[in-house]
């Protein structure tokens, strides 16, 4: 199933969403989860948290996704596995692409006019996208059946 949620992921970004949204969006397809919340509180996380060259968006993203089915709902709750398994994923991330952070990934800065003409010319947008999708999958193989 996580080959059709990246695939989802994929659709979603395409279609308009950003990185941190399409992500946590296609997590919450695949797992049958609702809510007007999703993909809505992943916004401020995209594009490196609102461009300030931070975590990845996908990143970001996918540690929400896991954060549905891990997290926890009262303060009496372990956070260890969640907290694990999140570990995992940026390990994972950090050792296919080399960095989790949004600015050393694109190699640009998107605050500035400069860097958005760099992404843009650049097709930096293809790097993102194999990002979302790979992130998607990889947070999806890492939770429990």
């Amino acid at each position: 199933m996580s080959e059709q949620a990246s695939q989802r992921s994929l659709e979603l970004f395409k279609s308009g969403f950003y990185c941190a949204e399409s992500v946590l969006q296609a997590i919450a397809e695949d797992l049958g989860i609702q809510s007007d919340l999703i993909p809505k509180i992943a916004t401020g996380f995209c594009s490196g948290i609102s461009r300030t060259g931070g975590m990845c968006g996908a990143v970001s993203g996918a540690i929400m996704g896991i954060s549905l089915v891990a997290g926890r709902s009262s303060p009496t709750e372990s956070m260890e596995f969640c907290y694990s398994l999140i570990q995992k994923l940026i390990s994972q991330f950090e050792t296919r692409y080399g960095s989790v952070n949004c600015r050393q990934l694109l190699g640009c800065d998107l605050a500035t006019g400069e860097g958005q003409r760099y992404f843009m010319e650049h097709n930096l947008m293809a790097g993102c996208l194999q990002y979302a999708a790979e992130a998607t999958r990889m947070a999806l193989a890492l939770m429990p059946e």
